[in-house]
C-alpha cells in the first residue's frame, strides 16, 4: 500500500465530502495490508418503515467501502475502477448502534476484482455478506 494508515483514512474522509457517504455518515476507521473497514450509524435515517436497517443502506455502505478499497489498493493513476455487480445476503436485523463493513479482496486481476464485504453489528455478529465485483479500465 502506498499510504500510511493515517494518510489513507484521511484521504477516504476527504474524497467522501458532499457525497452519499457523507449523507449516510459513513466513516472509514481502519486499514490493513489487505482490508479496509468503515462504519455507519444505524438511526431512523437509514431504517426501513418497520424500524430496522434498510438493506439498501447496507449495500450502499458495502459498495462504498469496496470502492474505496479499490481506490487505495489499485493504481488509480493508470486505471479507473467501476463497480459492475453487487449482491448481498442479509442475515440479521439491526435497529440501533453501528454497522461495520470490512472489504477484503478475494481476487485482484488486471481487469476484474472480486471483493468480499462482511457487515457486522456492534457485537461483531454477521449482519450481511456482500460480494462486489469491480472492473479496471485504462485511463486515456
Amino acid at each position: 500500500m502506498k499510504y500510511s494508515k493515517e494518510e489513507a483514512l484521511s484521504l477516504c474522509a476527504k474524497i467522501c465530502e458532499n457525497t452519499l457517504m457523507d449523507t449516510l455518515d459513513i466513516q472509514f476507521i481502519d486499514i490493513t495490508q489487505d482490508s479496509l473497514t468503515a462504519k455507519m450509524p444505524v438511526t431512523p435515517r437509514v431504517h426501513q418503515p418497520d424500524g430496522v436497517l434498510h438493506g439498501g443502506a447496507t449495500v450502499a455502505l458495502a459498495e462504498s467501502v469496496g470502492s474505496a478499497a479499490c481506490y487505495l489498493f489499485l493504481d488509480v493513476e493508470k486505471v479507473f475502477v467501476r463497480g459492475i455487480e453487487i449482491s448481498a445476503n442479509h442475515v440479521k436485523s439491526v435497529a440501533s448502534g453501528h454497522v461495520f463493513a470490512r472489504a477484503t479482496a478475494l481476487h485482484v486481476g488486471k481487469t476484474t476484482q472480486l471483493w468480499q464485504i462482511r457487515v457486522t453489528n456492534d457485537q461483531d455478529e454477521l449482519v450481511s455478506l456482500v460480494k462486489f465485483t469491480t472492473i479496471s479500465l485504462p485511463r486515456n
